[in-house]
């Protein structure tokens, strides 16, 4: 183990920097686990660690310092915790908090000298770099995304801030496009998402799923009004009241659901006949129809049940278990049901099940290809998944430009990017 050799290998005056070193750790997943036990083998002693999370199943393939005994409790305590079991002469101090607290301010970074940051989203990276640069204490971050990692030395007056690049944002999609004219599987997948959080959680009128006749390609007629009002009525009558009210109206039947979302509103959408001038129409789905198939009709893909391609009739049985399964929760829920919400948790089996199922018949319908399990997990939840490996060699990273710095030697700092697909390493002077 690296870290175990850089222990007996270090200078005398670098050694006793590392066991006077305050050191601040902002996250405890996947990189910080790495991290933590990276730094006490190093020789640091003194380590607050913060993390808001607690451990989730999902956690434990790569998060080494958890085990199942530890699911549901606070990542930071729990990495201290282990932390100190194969290095007890560690100070460690854990805060199961969000480092946006205003308890974290300026005069909280001001009692380290050296702060690692190991966060997955963008709002705490920017606070955690406003800090350290008005605190004027140089920040360590980094970050993972599958096979690919980096780690850069942000240090006030001698490089850039972590805001001074521009970030991607995410790609957003017009509600007209997701509710009449989907034509990829994301926009199929965005629409079961909404739908979960329509049926079972917070109604946004921002997620609506019904069709939209306000899409600006319509410019509906005079003409067209009475052929509008005729589908309405043949809608399975079903009046325009919000979709949760009316799944309450049938008491979540996941058959009425079905013939609603998969064949009235895609019947009510062809009769919107100017959208599919140039575009292949839906295709309505029938109930009984599919019903009639068996479950592994259509089976494509080898290897794990969440890597299979299944059938429409498949899709439409596990809409239905998934509808009754999130019903009964939904009833046990009580009071506590509007809070509900699809948060890109994806490590819920009966949602998953239920966005599963809803995108692919929706990709069914509008002749796409239908996506296994993984693929719509991956998209649904924007995951990029995190592979072991990247998140050790950035950690490792991390404690090599800590010792840079604590060697007085900040202007050898290098922004590193790994790819652990072919152990390559790139890195430039700052």
């Amino acid at each position: 183990m690296v870290t175990l050799q850089l222990v007996g290998s270090l200078r005398k005056e670098l050694a006793d920097s590392l066991s006077t070193c305050r050191l601040l750790v902002v996250g405890a997943g996947g990189i910080g686990c790495e991290l933590l036990k990276n730094v006490v083998l190093t020789g640091f002693k003194n380590i607050e660690v913060i993390d808001l999370d607690i451990i989730d199943v999902s956690n434990l393939n790569r998060q080494f310092l958890f085990q199942k005994k530890h699911v549901g409790k606070s990542k930071a305590q729990v990495a201290k915790e282990s932390v100190l079991q194969f290095c007890p002469t560690a100070n460690i101090t854990a805060y199961h908090d969000s480092i946006m607290n205003p308890d974290y301010n300026v005069e909280f970074f001001r009692n380290f000298m050296l702060v690692m940051n190991a966060l997955d989203n963008r709002a705490a990276r920017n606070h955690v770099n406003r800090m350290c640069l008005a605190a004027d204490i140089p920040l360590i971050e980094s970050g993972t995304a599958g096979y690919l990692g980096q780690v850069t030395v942000i240090k006030k007056g001698l490089t850039e801030c972590y805001e001074c690049q521009p970030k991607p944002t995410q790609k957003t999609f017009p509600g007209c496009t997701i509710r009449n004219t989907p034509s990829e599987p994301i926009h199929c997948i965005v629409w079961a998402k909404y739908l979960f959080n329509q049926l079972f959680g917070e109604e946004d009128a921002d997620q609506e799923v019904s069709p939209d006749t306000a899409d600006p390609e319509l410019s509906w007629n005079p003409a067209d009004t009475e052929t509008r009002a005729t589908a309405s009525d043949q809608d399975g009558d079903i009046k325009r009241v919000s979709t949760k009210a009316w799944a309450r109206s049938t008491g979540y039947d996941p058959v009425k659901l079905f013939n609603k979302l998969f064949k009235d509103d895609i019947q009510y959408l062809l009769t919107m006949d100017k959208l599919w001038k140039k575009r292949k129409a839906p295709l309505p789905l029938d109930w009984p129809e599919h019903q009639k198939l068996t479950c592994p009709q259509g089976v494509t893909g080898m290897g794990l049940k969440d890597q299979r391609v299944f059938g429409v009739a498949g899709y439409c049985q596990l809409f239905s278990r998934s509808v009754e399964t999130l019903h009964s929760m939904l009833a046990d829920k009580g009071d506590g049901a509007e809070e509900w919400i699809w948060m890109g948790n994806c490590d819920d089996p009966p949602a998953m099940d239920f966005v599963t199922a809803a995108a692919n018949l929706r990709m069914y319908i509008f002749s796409m290809n239908m996506k296994s399990r993984f693929d719509i997990k991956s998209m649904a939840g924007n995951i990029i998944p995190a592979i072991a490996t990247t998140n050790a060699v950035i950690a490792g990273l991390i404690v090599l430009e800590a010792l840079k710095i604590l060697s007085g030697d900040v202007e050898q700092c290098r922004t590193g990017k790994f790819d652990s697909r072919n152990g390559e390493l790139f890195s430039k002077l700052m």
